[in-house]
């Protein structure tokens, strides 16, 4: 059993690694930690995994709605979801850094691919499961079959679309961790560099990826809340009821 107080001190000393500067273990009067110093981590893995979840929510979505749609391609959409899963995030990431060079744009084309998956799976199957009497009666006033697809299918399987922008979301960020190991300095840098910046940094490394892999997923249940209709929310409500 690790002692309480170790604990503590541990959390205490990475609290103030975050938030003072102080010398490197390695010496030489280099001066690692503080907000400054940490946010220059921060901003490349947020920066990476925003460019990465564009570009999977640019090529997953479209396909997944245009699928669901017209109802084909479900073996290849849950296939491609199942098989995206097994796939080792580590692997794909130091695959594309020795074919196509390191990078903030490289490193984000690994991550994207990684965040397709839930994506493409989730957006067909939230549009499958959309009521089929209310793309019939939109289909019956006259609209054309992109209007169905915006106006009616996509606010109705907004929430579960969204869950799938979560899950990829989380899994990018996560992974973006790993992109020091290819030449982009993320908070990674802090996680296995303690040779340099010690315990301390280390664990504040990790507690600041987690509080912003939280606060991702906080704003992104946000934005799903709203994307939400009105009529879902007082279906569910009553069911809960």
């Amino acid at each position: 059993m690790i002692p309480l107080a170790s604990v503590i001190d541990s959390f205490v000393g990475a609290f103030d690694f975050i938030l003072h500067s102080r010398d490197a273990v390695t010496g030489g009067h280099v001066q690692v930690g503080g907000i400054p110093y940490i946010w220059t981590f921060a901003r490349t893995q947020l920066e990476v995994s925003a460019v990465a979840l564009g570009g999977a929510l640019a090529v997953g979505m479209p396909i997944g709605l245009v699928l669901g749609h017209i109802g084909k391609g479900e073996y290849f959409a849950v296939g491609f979801g199942n098989a995206g899963r097994a796939v080792p995030e580590i692997a794909v990431v130091f695959l594309l850094a020795a074919l196509i060079g390191i990078g903030l744009g490289n490193v984000a084309l690994a991550l994207g691919i990684l965040g397709l998956p839930p994506i493409l799976t989730n957006t067909f199957v939230a549009m499958r499961q959309v009521d089929p009497t209310a793309v019939q009666a939109a289909e019956g006033v006259g609209m054309r079959p992109w209007e169905v697809i915006v106006r009616v299918e996509l606010p109705l399987a907004a929430p579960t679309i969204m869950a799938g922008v979560r899950t990829a979301a989380i899994n990018i960020f996560a992974t973006a961790t790993i992109a020091s190991f290819v030449g982009l300095s993320t908070l990674g840098d802090l996680v296995t560099g303690r040779n340099v910046y010690g315990d301390d940094g280390v664990l504040a490394g990790a507690i600041v990826i987690a509080v912003l892999a939280g606060l991702i997923e906080l704003a992104l249940a946000g934005v799903q809340r709203l994307l939400t209709p009105r009529g879902l929310k007082l279906q569910r409500a009553t069911r809960s009821a």
